[in-house]
């Protein structure tokens, strides 16, 4: 695989130590994104609180166009939550109109039926993104975090801090939301103009 002299600079760049070893990946890729006009929406998938944000990479920095989560109460039914998540993304999907999606990937819980339920919420965010004919792209929980905090194991508190610090917030916002604007995030760093690495298309 060939890179371009651009981006042989840039690995000399960092290879020299220029830019700190603890700092979070995301930088210069979320300010030159490789397609400008894109509109992305991340989703973390959850059977009582799916989060949701849109945002649009830009200079000096990106922006938060919306972002929310889709709650469900403990007293309902399963198949009730997973309709309302459909129908709450369909809404999002026809107001902001997003270009692609990014989804937090598949990872091994402890407990079977947790994993399960929380297949069946990501089921029903991916079939609703597909039918608005998006691609849809999905990030390893670990490597959102080292994106956006600059370490694989952060608490959700630190991610929100800093999604709030990159899209320049007036408030922190909700974890779940938070971490779904961390996933669009991730997603434009991971495919702007000096990255080596492409997200894995489902």
């Amino acid at each position: 695989m060939g890179i371009s002299p651009g981006q042989f600079a840039e690995l000399e760049r960092r290879v020299a130590g220029t830019r700190r070893k603890a700092a979070p990946v995301i930088g210069a890729s979320l300010r030159a994104p490789a397609t400008a006009a894109a509109v992305i929406l991340g989703i973390d998938p959850s059977l009582r609180g799916t989060g949701w944000g849109v945002i649009r990479p830009g200079r000096p920095q990106a922006r938060a166009i919306a972002f929310g989560t889709i709650t469900c109460p403990s007293g309902w039914e399963r198949s009730r939550c997973l309709l309302h998540i459909a129908t709450s993304l369909r809404d999002v999907l026809k107001q902001h109109h997003p270009t692609v999606c990014a989804i937090e990937g598949l990872f091994f819980a402890q407990n079977l039926q947790t994993a399960l339920i929380m297949g069946e919420a990501r089921g029903a965010a991916l079939a609703t993104v597909a039918e608005a004919g998006l691609e849809i792209y999905e990030l390893a929980p670990r490597k959102v975090k080292q994106a956006i905090v600059g370490h694989g194991g952060a608490q959700k508190l630190a991610v929100a801090k800093m999604v709030q610090r990159l899209l320049g917030l007036a408030d922190l916002p909700e974890p779940d939301a938070a971490d779904a604007l961390a996933l669009a995030l991730t997603y434009a760093q991971e495919t702007g103009r000096y990255s080596l690495t492409t997200p894995k298309k489902i």
